[in-house]
């Protein structure tokens, strides 16, 4: 195993008697939704795809402006 992997993995240690595999093993169990989508997620994102394709889109920094939050936008993109 690399020593970045190792470091990584170190850090994601719930406690540090934990096992590697411990950790591994939660990792991929955390990366299965077992709930499925309802309806009306589903029908949510469908709504989103076309807005998308529409082109009904809006720039992340001009909804940020708008919420007052332009300057975090401008401070991480400079």
């Amino acid at each position: 195993m690399r020593t970045d992997t190792k470091a990584l993995l170190d850090d994601l240690k719930l406690n540090p008697r934990e096992t590697y595999d411990d950790v591994v093993r939660r990792l991929a169990e955390a990366a299965y939704d077992d709930e499925p989508l309802t309806p009306e997620e589903i029908e949510a994102m469908e709504e989103g795809i076309a807005d998308i394709k529409a082109g009904r889109v809006r720039p992340l920094r001009e909804i940020m402006r708008e919420l007052g939050d332009d300057k975090v936008i401008e401070s991480r993109t400079s």
